[in-house]
């Protein structure tokens, strides 16, 4: 399996993992971000089985985005590396930002689990860093989407896809002070549709790095070949 495809299939998989851990932990009663020490503590300490297999799951999510990085990376940087840019880099580094801002999410929900005090702020930071991931995510689907429109390795309306959703990351993000202050709901509103976006911008992505490109020279079935001489010559 070449790295192209195989990148493909882990952004595919990714999919299913995290909704896997994500509703695992919903349907076990995960407190809201407003909750106090006692609720939250009541929950670790009443769930240390969903917890621990959606913390189990989270290492597993964080390798595929790496492989889809790198997968998405050896696609694109040989055209664009012709153009001198580097926008596949930028959307690497989001990935990489992604997968620390996340562990650091899981390692204060490891720590819960074990038993440390709720009221220590640990349940703030994880909150924290969870709603600060969506800056990562916007990154990486800033620097990826530029980088496919510039080599014509994605459709018009996937890039349009994810510029929208990391718009709306970045706002969710920019706002989170405010969230974790007892803001208005509407606020987590936008960074569910963010992310929701950001699950479809992926799955597209991946299918896109599971096809080879066609034997005349274009990168999607969609693109013209007119529009693919032209962001390899530019």
């Amino acid at each position: 399996m070449t790295m192209s495809r195989l990148a493909g299939a882990a952004a595919l998989a990714f999919v299913p993992v995290a909704a896997a851990a994500t509703g695992i932990l919903r349907s076990a009663g995960l407190p809201a971000t407003s909750a106090g020490p006692a609720e939250v503590a009541a929950f670790y300490a009443g769930q240390p089985i969903s917890v621990g297999i959606a913390s189990a799951l989270a290492p597993l999510a964080w390798l595929l985005l790496v492989l889809f990085g790198a997968g998405a990376v050896g696609r694109l940087r040989p055209a664009e590396a012709a153009q001198g840019e580097a926008w596949s880099l930028v959307g690497l580094a989001g990935i990489v930002m992604q997968n620390v801002l996340f562990a650091g999410s899981v390692a204060a929900q490891i720590a819960l689990l074990a038993g440390a005090p709720a009221g220590g702020g640990l349940w703030q930071l994880h909150n924290a860093l969870f709603s600060l991931n969506g800056i990562a995510l916007a990154i990486a689907m800033l620097g990826f989407s530029i980088s496919g429109l510039r080599t014509g390795t994605l459709a018009g309306w996937h890039v349009t896809v994810g510029l929208v959703a990391a718009t709306l990351q970045l706002i969710s993000s920019a706002l989170t002070p405010v969230s974790l202050s007892g803001g208005p709901a509407g606020f987590a509103l936008v960074g569910l549709v963010g992310f929701l976006l950001w699950l479809v911008w992926l799955v597209t992505f991946g299918v896109v790095l599971l096809r080879e490109p066609t034997p005349d020279g274009r990168r999607y079935r969609g693109a013209s070949p007119s529009t693919t001489s032209a962001a390899s010559s530019a």
